[in-house]
């Protein structure tokens, strides 16, 4: 049985994305580049343009990433056709522009849940990987083929900061292998894998969850949570309770905690 929605609200395109707001401040984005959802520059400039969108706009809470049902791939890698005829100062250029657009989205002060609902390949698990929350079909594959093209695959630091075993990222950047959800799910990158029908509802459901907070806190954790690269464990510990802090002067702070003592549910303002 497929998760209630909320009342659906105007949607919007961003280039090749589609982002439609519901009344409860889920916003499902649509990657939708026909035939496999190949990402060319463009793309990684409307995840910029996305970035921007949902900074601005205190109705979205939670954000689903996904792709048509009967697309080929959630993401099926990067746009070969960008790299015909490409020279080092051209590909430097190509990188320093997405370099300007992946930490953006990674640290964007939304939860990001991942719904693939297909293949990720290449760029596709990189992308996975930027999310907050994955939840992946079954039968979906995932490699990262660069080395097959005589490249470089660049997520090596990223697998091993979403704690995926090294072993198991040397053996997909070395021999550009496919594996299945199944088959990397001990790895611990994905929070469910599930057959392919059930990957929206559930993404859905636990969007609809976190949407339901105080905003102030689901900014906060975020926050929070993608501060921690390059820090401690105990200096990550002291900037969440900084956060926390000052979200206690707030009137969902409070709000929270007298929902609790009383046994209801808490009326958010998002002040």
């Amino acid at each position: 049985m497929s998760e209630p929605e909320g009342e659906r609200l105007a949607s919007q395109v961003i280039g090749s994305f589609t982002l439609g707001t519901d009344s409860d401040g889920v916003c499902v984005a649509t990657f939708d580049r026909r035939p496999v959802n190949a990402v060319s520059l463009s793309v990684y400039q409307d995840i910029g343009a996305i970035v921007d969108h949902v900074e601005g706009d205190p109705t979205i809470r939670a954000i689903v990433l996904t792709a048509p049902d009967d697309a080929r791939a959630w993401c099926g890698g990067a746009d070969l056709n960008d790299f015909v005829g490409i020279d080092v100062e051209g590909r430097k250029a190509r990188y320093d522009f997405i370099n300007a657009q992946l930490p953006r989205f990674y640290r964007m002060d939304r939860p990001v849940i991942a719904a693939i609902n297909g293949h990720a390949i290449g760029i596709g698990m990189i992308l996975a990987a930027l999310c907050d929350m994955r939840i992946a079909a079954e039968n979906a594959c995932f490699a990262c083929p660069e080395i097959d093209y005589g490249l470089v695959a660049g997520g090596a630091g990223l697998f091993a900061h979403v704690n995926m075993p090294e072993a198991k990222v040397r053996e997909m950047l070395f021999s550009g292998a496919r594996f299945t959800s199944r088959e990397l799910e001990p790895t611990g990158f994905f929070n469910y894998v599930l057959p392919r029908e059930e990957v929206m509802p559930r993404a859905l459901k636990l969007a609809r969850n976190i949407a339901a907070k105080s905003l102030p806190s689901i900014r906060a954790r975020k926050i929070a949570s993608s501060g921690i690269e390059g820090r401690g464990w105990e200096q990550a510990y002291l900037d969440a309770q900084a956060l926390s802090a000052r979200l206690t002067a707030g009137d969902d702070g409070a709000e929270g905690v007298r929902a609790f003592l009383d046994h209801r549910a808490p009326s958010y303002r998002d002040a």
